[in-house]
């Protein structure tokens, strides 16, 4: 229970000391008599606090990335009935801000939760679901449906919603396989093995099609070269980082072993990835993913473990039977998950403002048009198909329908591809709701299909 209690306190410094520190620069604007800085306090209360109350949707089944997202689509369009106290939000440069920072963390989340060796050993039917679960709704996207239902939209919009069209959001479908305690079949490790290589083919998809949008060419050998340095930054980033961080964090912890300097590096290791990745050339979120692909616990071994897991292993050591082996699993998961819990309270400050913002970027009065319904539906007809086909590229002996309807969901990743799009001026509004459409119904749909899909399987 003392264990439970620290690490709750943990978590509850966490989410102070990232507030202060997000907050604190407007303070000071604030204090010069920047009215403009000090009304960002607020919008950032607004946001956060809707975004928790929307996880109410989580008691119906959904995750809560569609909550905040929902609730955002509710906040942007309140002008429509007369209420604009929310507007000025959408031009905010502190929440425009902090919403890209938010999305660095969860990329950068994503990658600590992958494990780069563990995606060379997900065996040739993941490496397959994964490229068919790319180019299957990519081409389709872009050279089949795309042109006929959008056939005003230019070539660099379509291959935004070609990228859209791969993306896969591996925490709803990980969500759905762990509430049934379906983690461990072969299915599950197929999809989650596939995601992992997914989410690096649709990161280099998107660096190319953010590239050509921005130098406004679409060549074979500048393509070639998009490619080729997206490559290796993230080859080149996962080798030298595999060697240089071991020798960084020996140094660092030399200063201090505690958590907070445990916290500080990892982070400002994340921050640094984008960082690079933006200079030379790349979306920020590539480089966040990397960062946080190189750090493993092995990296930090040379820090003091956390007080919680130094009191598990003491009664570790206490006890005997049964209860010894479930402790220790205890401490190895929480030891080794300890920078993942660390970030996960910034994450929950940072990340929802990404959703929320995305969501007030909805106009709703594009829905009036039924071709864009349309289009949205033809849109998701294509997400589902696309993802389902892939699924049967897993081999023999798995069900293939449950390894194609867990590609299915595009969640936040959709939505990631969606907002750089707009924010280059690629996407326009339309497509723009057509792609929010597609990623809701993909979300909405998917858990209860593969619920019914999960309990029809015979236990093993």
């Amino acid at each position: 229970m003392k264990a439970l209690t620290q690490m709750s306190r943990l978590s509850v410094y966490a989410v102070l000391a990232a507030g202060v520190a997000a907050t604190l620069p407007m303070v000071v604007w604030g204090a010069g008599g920047d009215s403009a800085h000090t009304t960002a306090l607020l919008f950032i209360a607004v946001i956060l606090l809707a975004a928790k109350a929307s996880s109410l949707i989580e008691r119906f089944g959904q995750p809560s990335v569609l909550g905040e997202l929902l609730v955002g689509v509710v906040l942007g369009n309140l002008a429509l009935v007369g209420i604009t106290i929310f507007e000025p939000i959408k031009q905010d440069a502190i929440i425009a801000f902090l919403a890209q920072l938010g999305v660095v963390i969860l990329l950068f989340q994503i990658g600590l939760e992958s494990n780069f060796k563990e995606m060379t050993k997900v065996g040739l039917p993941a490496v397959l679901v994964a490229i068919a679960g790319v180019v299957v709704p990519f081409g389709l996207g872009v050279y089949i449906v795309g042109p006929w239902l959008l056939p005003e939209a230019g070539t660099t919009t379509l291959l935004f919603l070609g990228a859209a069209l791969t993306a896969t959001s591996v925490g709803i479908t990980a969500r759905v396989f762990k509430d049934l305690g379906k983690l461990q079949t072969r299915e599950s490790q197929i999809v989650l093995g596939a995601a992992v290589i997914d989410d690096v083919m649709g990161l280099i998809i998107l660096a190319v099609v953010s590239a050509i949008a921005t130098v406004g060419a679409i060549t074979g050998s500048a393509v070639a070269i998009i490619i080729l340095k997206a490559l290796l930054f993230l080859g080149g980033a996962i080798v030298l980082g595999q060697l240089l961080a071991p020798h960084l964090s020996l140094f660092f912890s030399k200063i201090h072993a505690g958590v907070g300097m445990k916290f500080t590096l990892a982070f400002s290791v994340g921050l640094l990835f984008a960082y690079v990745a933006a200079q030379m050339g790349l979306a920020p979120i590539i480089g966040a993913f990397a960062g946080g692909l190189i750090l493993d616990a092995v990296v930090f071994r040379r820090f003091r473990r956390p007080e919680y897991v130094e009191e598990l292993a003491l009664i570790q050591d206490e006890v005997t039977g049964p209860a010894k082996g479930k402790i220790a699993d205890l401490v190895h998961r929480y030891e080794h998950r300890h920078i993942e819990d660390l970030i996960e309270p910034v994450a929950q400050v940072f990340v929802p403002i990404f959703f929320v913002v995305t969501g007030m970027a909805v106009d709703l009065t594009t829905f009036a048009d039924t071709t864009i319904i349309l289009s949205a539906l033809g849109i998701t007809v294509v997400a589902f198909a696309g993802k389902i086909v892939a699924g049967f590229f897993a081999g023999a002996g798995v069900n293939k329908w449950i390894v194609g309807f867990g590609m299915v969901p595009r969640g936040e990743v959709g939505l990631i591809f969606a907002t750089i799009g707009a924010g280059l001026g690629v996407v326009t509004d339309g497509v723009f709701s057509v792609i929010i459409i597609m990623v809701i119904l993909t979300t909405l749909i998917t858990p209860p299909v593969l619920t019914y899909l999960l309990k029809q399987q015979p236990a093993t």
